[in-house]
């Protein structure tokens, strides 16, 4: 039999960056307010001290931030044709697991979107007509303008204390910036990090093509920062140990080093971990949610009562979630009818591995997560695609994350895999290399989705979730497109040779390798409850004091990492929340 809690005024399920957002938005209202966490209590002192988080092996191959698959997992396949079989090993995607959730261990790339990812639907149908638009493409619109979610980035990047140069401020465009981007009232919080050489010759042979390349929007701090909550954070030392690592310094932003020290100040708050949450409980209406029924650590069913629910946890996990507790229609491909699960979608990358004599140095040891220079040139509709057969688009870098012993080794593929032939290819190679990469959006199609799996069930006996997804057609013309556009950069660059990593047009996707960790969609905002789970202000359409937050609600994936509109939308919602929602609890938006 379940323990049952005295009851709360706001259960917060998961304690990454929406999470620790939402709560620190609310805790001055006075508010009880609880959050729970599957994985373990993380902070920056003692979890994350160096030298102990500089310990490859454990993190970086044997994933300890990260969610582990022996006890929860996810089945896919390519088509619904095929059996979902579970993913025992995680390779193509890492999502975290603790306190600070993704937020601890991910690289710092803080974008905003460009005014055409909000408005995708209507900017292709504006420019190049209805019928561009494949039959089982299901791109839709962001409920929202860029204008009025530009005070919510700027706010996430002051928290961040990102650093970066602007391209847009107050309609003035600067050298040196995005020249595609958006108009943002104010420059970035503090200033763009130092380049690398690999980012010096990519830059060079840009602008020799005719190209702005301009560094990376970095939540990597770049010089002294107090932030909006006055958290104080460290400058970046560029020690190469951000993507899959905590940072020691509270310079690389997460919720350890920007957001939870000032909540700790509040008494109304309190964290609960190794709670793992397995459902969010209704009432005999099924419009209203009582609470949520969770696992404590020592494996007790507890039922927590509360009056506002808000899922806060990973993508995959909060479209589980929502499927367990029977909120919202589930998707069904074959009729098109449902909206949990509908819409998943992920990035495709590529990229181009160059390889220079003895006498070029590129030391990529010394770098952040955001080590980079881009181009936007070829990204959503920045260029015309009328002739080119596809949608959306890709941006080009060259991005050094690091120089780890052990994973980041880039050696020519003709070198031996072992022995004296592989360390004199290590030798050779190790400080004489660089890379060429492409982040690519995907469109959102009828049959990729998420739904729950007939077969296959977690420790707790609850079924997993299934996903259906493959490459389509669209993605393979826009990632053959970016690849050439990619080797011409290369080619100007003009190293003594260079290796392709572009998928082919007849490519599958392939779970083993990684890619990003930006899985999107399963519970997409929107205007239309027969098309959307949640309102522009993330509010269920059918149980009004539950709130989705995150990338699940991204109607379909860009091209840029999605962190900055996950921060933005959830400053955005926790707002509506206190200033609309507690006034008078209900509906925000009118079906």
């Amino acid at each position: 039999m379940a323990i049952k809690k005295d009851p709360v005024d706001v259960v917060i399920v998961g304690f990454g960056w929406t999470g620790s957002l939402m709560a620190m938005e609310l805790a001055d209202t006075g508010l009880k307010i609880l959050a729970l966490e599957r994985g373990e209590a993380r902070d920056t002192y003692p979890d994350f001290a160096y030298p102990r988080i500089a310990d490859e092996l454990t993190y970086g191959i044997r994933l300890k931030l990260f969610q582990d698959a022996s006890k929860e997992t996810v089945t896919v396949r390519h088509t619904q044709s095929q059996t979902a079989l579970p993913y025992r090993r995680f390779g193509s995607f890492l999502p975290g697991n603790g306190v600070g959730g993704a937020g601890v261990h991910w690289n710092g790339m803080l974008w905003r979107p460009l005014e055409a990812d909000l408005k995708m639907r209507s900017t292709v149908i504006e420019k190049y007509g209805a019928d561009f638009i494949p039959a089982d493409m299901t791109v839709q619109d962001y409920p929202f303008s860029y204008e009025e979610m530009e005070p919510y980035f700027d706010k996430f990047e002051k928290i961040c204390g990102t650093a970066g140069q602007a391209g847009n401020v107050q309609g003035k465009k600067l050298e040196g910036g995005n020249p595609f981007e958006a108009e943002r009232q104010n420059p970035y919080p503090t200033k763009a990090l130092k380049q690398q050489y690999a980012g010096m010759l990519f830059s060079k042979a840009a602008k020799e093509l005719g190209y702005h390349p301009f560094p990376v929007p970095a939540a990597n701090c770049s010089e002294p920062w107090t932030n909006p909550y006055g958290v104080q954070l460290g400058v970046c030392n560029y020690c190469g140990f951000c993507e899959r690592f905590g940072c020691f310094n509270s310079s690389k932003a997460s919720p350890q080093s920007c957001v939870i020290p000032a909540l700790k100040r509040h008494d109304n708050f309190e964290l609960r971990t190794q709670s793992h949450v397995l459902r969010v409980n209704t009432d005999s209406t099924g419009t209203k949610a009582t609470g949520v029924t969770y696992i404590d650590a020592n494996g007790q069913e507890v039922e927590q009562p509360a009056g506002l629910v808000v899922l806060s946890a990973f993508q995959l996990h909060n479209v589980r979630l929502l499927l367990l507790s029977k909120i919202g229609k589930p998707y069904d491909p074959v009729s098109g009818e449902g909206v949990v699960g509908r819409n998943y979608a992920y990035q495709m990358n590529g990229g181009i591995s160059l390889y220079f004599d003895k006498d070029t140095y590129f030391n990529p040891f010394a770098a952040t997560g955001t080590t980079g220079m881009y181009i936007d040139e070829f990204n959503a509709e920045n260029f015309d695609h009328s002739q080119l057969g596809f949608i959306g688009g890709s941006t080009i870098s060259a991005t050094t994350t690091g120089g780890r012993p052990i994973q980041q080794m880039n050696i020519p593929k003709e070198a031996p895999q072992w022995g004296s032939g592989w360390k004199k290819a290590i030798k050779e190679s190790y400080l004489h290399t660089m890379s060429v990469g492409a982040s690519g959006s995907v469109m959102p199609y009828k049959q990729c989705y998420l739904d729950l799996d007939p077969t296959y069930q977690d420790l707790h006996g609850q079924p997993l979730l299934r996903m259906t997804f493959d490459w389509q057609p669209n993605e393979l013309k826009m990632t053959h497109f970016t690849g050439s556009k990619a080797e011409e950069i290369v080619k100007k660059i003009n190293p003594p040779h260079y290796r392709m990593g572009f998928m082919g047009k007849d490519a599958h996707y392939d779970v083993r390798p990684y890619q990003s960790t930006h899985t999107t969609g399963g519970a997409v905002m929107g205007d239309n409850p027969k098309t959307s789970v949640v309102n522009k202000y993330l509010q269920s359409w059918d149980v009004p004091n539950v709130f989705v937050l995150g990338a699940c609600c991204f109607p379909q994936n860009l091209a840029y990492n999605p962190t900055g509109i996950v921060g933005a939308t959830a400053l955005f919602a926790a707002n509506a929340i206190r200033t609309q929602y507690l006034a008078n609890p209900g509906p925000l938006v009118q079906a």
